[in-house]
């Protein structure tokens, strides 16, 4: 096991970075331990600086490199994270940066990323894309190109993350894939002294590259689509990861949007925990069952990586996760057109304690006879139990009362 010798490597990466990174807390959570039956440990990565991983790859490199070179400046690619670490890093070091985002990059990364003070260059839809403007750049300027997840560097700053786990001696470790870099970087960190510890890597269906690489036994590119974790919308994976996952990662297994919203929703709920699409994807597959965990009960540690979430996307996510479990709902009802209806359908929301959000009469639609009026009535409820209790209370009444999906 070729990869694991670089411990050592890991060992100097950490003293290197330690004055300008945290060391973020593992907090056990009662809630998705009794979901999934193992006790189940958050490595918060999302109170990082910068709110992810990627600051310890990037002042690792940084650090790594020679006064000439740092001299030319720096550049970067990246759909948020990454770029908001090397333009952090590269500020805090003295170094100019420039940093070439999607154009779909979520606006909240954008600014951040500008306010660490970069050259922040909006190019096409997918890093791949914007790796070859980068090429460009690199060709006119000699800036030195700092890759998210191909240079060993980078890793072994990303690997300092998995020191952090060592005391903790867990069994199984689930870890989101983008590129590569981090799911590497901790496994080189904990398979040299946990040899037996599990290393699983989780990957959005939109963009399954390193999973179909890993099965296939070669580097394979998978356009990506659209996903809610687009921190790890990767669709090249490099020769410098693949092999280190061939070598050290156990099983790379895939969740799908709705998943990673119904655990973005949990943490923030439950746990507090403000986290974006990638950062939830591990816990996601830990409780939606998508990883064969030991028999016995065992310590597994979901890297909750980045919390980075734009917050129009995070609304949408509240918001809909709310419908899901019939905590906002939205009916339907066609009643005569007449006063006291209204008031009947009001009254019963009341009387089960529920929040009216919005109401909407519409008599002019196909459906609706002569003399009467659809009205839709949005409002929250406390349980189903209270909602259970509004239909009979409605059907009592003779109001037949229908869920708008």
């Amino acid at each position: 096991m070729k990869y694991v010798d670089l411990f050592e490597k890991v060992r100097e990466a950490k003293e290197r970075i330690s004055p300008y990174i945290h060391e973020t807390p593992v907090e056990y959570s009662t809630t998705f331990s009794r979901r999934s039956g193992s006790d189940v440990f958050l490595k918060l990565e999302n109170f990082q600086k910068t709110g992810s991983f990627k600051v310890r790859g990037a002042f690792n490199k940084l650090l790594s490199m020679m006064p000439k070179d740092r001299s030319k400046g720096v550049i970067a690619v990246s759909a948020g994270n990454h770029a908001q670490g090397v333009a952090y890093a590269s500020s805090t070091l003295g170094i100019k940066s420039t940093i070439i985002m999607p154009e779909t990059a979520p606006i909240s990364k954008y600014l951040a990323t500008r306010s660490y003070g970069a050259n922040v260059i909006l190019y096409g839809r997918f890093l791949h894309e914007g790796i070859e403007k980068a090429n460009e750049i690199m060709r006119n300027t000699g800036s030195i190109f700092i890759h998210p997840y191909d240079d060993i560097n980078v890793i072994l700053g990303q690997a300092t993350l998995g020191l952090e786990l060592l005391s903790l001696s867990p069994d199984v470790v689930v870890v989101p894939i983008g590129g590569g870099g981090l799911i590497s970087g901790i496994s080189i960190a904990l398979k040299a002294k946990l040899p037996n510890v599990k290393i699983i890597g989780v990957q959005t269906t939109a963009s399954p590259s390193m999973k179909i690489s890993k099965e296939s036994g070669k580097l394979i590119s998978v356009e990506p689509s659209f996903s809610v974790a687009d921190g790890i919308l990767v669709k090249n994976p490099s020769s410098l990861t693949f092999d280190i996952i061939n070598e050290l990662v156990d099983d790379i297994v895939l969740v799908n949007d709705e998943e990673i919203s119904e655990t973005i929703f949990l943490l923030a709920e439950r746990s507090k925990v403000l986290v974006e699409g990638a950062g939830a994807a591990s816990l996601a597959a830990i409780i939606n069952n998508k990883i064969s965990l030991p028999l016995n009960k065992s310590k597994v540690v979901s890297i909750i990586s980045g919390g980075n979430i734009d917050m129009s996307l995070f609304t949408n996510i509240i918001g809909k996760m709310l419908y899901i479990s019939k905590r906002v709902v939205k009916i339907k009802v066609i009643v005569p057109d007449k006063p006291g209806y209204l008031n009947r359908i009001l009254s019963n929301v009341v009387k089960v304690r529920g929040n009216i959000i919005d109401i909407v009469h519409d008599r002019v639609s196909s459906d609706v006879p002569p003399g009467f009026t659809k009205i839709y009535v949005t409002f929250e409820v406390p349980s189903k139990e209270n909602l259970n209790s509004f239909i009979n209370d409605m059907n009592n009444e003779g109001i037949e009362t229908k869920f708008v999906e």
